[in-house]
């Protein structure tokens, strides 16, 4: 899979653009606010209608404009893809692929793989569950629609479930039923977890042991209140109706896989409270990498891969891992200066420069 044009009128600092890509590496260079990563967000939206830097669409669409629009026109094994997306500023969007509408964000995901590596990554070890949660989700949600789906309905049902909680009078009979629906949604997601950590670690281990010459190993575990892993929904129902009692105290529901979280293991020993800012970074490498091995894996073929300033901040032996692995993945990188990289590059690659929202090849 790779991109071989990409055009978008009135996307952040962009009034006009139209690039051709090539198959292998693409390397866009500028100083810091020229609008590199703005390229990046781009190309992320078209995989998932959403911003990696943003929750509000709004924010993408250029000052004193109404709406933006963006085109990709990728290449897959099976058959080519145009995927069309117009965002106006009051928050709707219209999307297209092959010049038919998607009435669902759900007929979009999976028709474009792309996984991004930029320096927030880092969050995804030393930050929140909620973090670790997000990404899981993503991608699971871009290998397996029928998991974006139960998350769908498991956030709607845990919505009105919470609603009902902070109502004066509450309806326990409402809850019995919701109990009963976030149990079986819950249930889906838990297991699709559990695979994807499995394939995770699979993949992480040979890596990560790659990167670090073999001194450290890396382990992921997933964290839930649920134990009995071989009867997951009849579980998960019983510790809601359990955190009933608390759930009506709080006026918010404490249990279920919006709470769930994994550890990342460095040796036996917890990255987030005891790795360095160089064991983190590793790890997150790994992630990304193992990421791609799984989508290759499901999906038949390697997705687009973006890097997003982050070669800058790698040693030499991660920065040398990372160019040596992209052979047969499209990679498009962004970067303030060229040096490390021009050992890395054929004549098939490309080079642009960016300033002040021009591209030039």
């Amino acid at each position: 899979m790779y991109i071989k044009s990409l055009q978008t009128l009135n996307f952040r600092n962009y009034d006009n653009l139209s690039l051709n890509l090539c198959p292998n590496v693409n390397v866009f260079i500028g100083d810091n606010a020229q609008g590199k990563t703005n390229i990046l967000e781009l190309i992320y939206y078209c995989g998932f209608a959403k911003s990696h830097r943003t929750n509000k669409d709004k924010d993408i669409i250029k000052w004193n404009c109404e709406e933006t629009f963006i085109r990709l026109d990728i290449h897959k094994k099976r058959l080519d893809k145009i995927i069309d997306i117009k965002i106006l500023k009051d928050g709707k969007k219209a999307v297209k692929i092959n010049s038919i509408k998607v009435n669902k964000i759900g007929e979009l995901i999976g028709t474009f793989n792309v996984v991004i590596f930029s320096p927030e990554d880092l969050k995804i070890v030393k930050e929140s569950p909620g973090i670790r949660r997000k990404f899981m989700d993503m991608e699971i949600s871009q290998l397996n629609v029928k998991y974006y789906n139960n998350l769908v309905n498991y956030n709607k049902i845990l919505s009105e479930r919470n609603s009902v909680l902070k109502c004066a009078k509450i309806d326990e009979s409402m809850l019995d039923i919701y109990d009963m629906q976030l149990a079986q949604y819950g249930e889906y997601i838990i297991k699709a977890r559990l695979e994807y950590l499995n394939s995770l670690n699979k993949y992480s281990r040979q890596i990560h042991s790659d990167i670090t010459s073999g001194k450290e190993e890396i382990n992921f575990e997933y964290i839930s209140n649920v134990k009995n892993l071989d009867n997951i929904k009849e579980s998960l129902l019983n510790l809601l109706r359990k955190s009933r009692k608390r759930d009506i105290e709080k006026r918010i529901t404490s249990i279920g896989p919006h709470k769930d979280d994994f550890s990342i293991l460095l040796n036996g020993v917890d990255a987030k409270a005891f790795g360095s800012q160089g064991q983190q970074r590793t790890s997150v490498l790994t992630i990304k990498f193992a990421s791609l091995k799984i989508i290759k894996e499901v999906a038949g073929e390697y997705p687009v891969l973006l890097l997003d300033d982050v070669l800058s901040e790698l040693d030499f032996s991660r920065k040398s891992y990372i160019l040596k692995s992209i052979n047969s993945i499209q990679t498009i990188i962004t970067c303030t200066g060229i040096e490390d990289l021009t050992r890395y590059l054929d004549e098939h690659s490309k080079i642009f420069i960016v300033k002040d929202g021009i591209v030039k090849e």
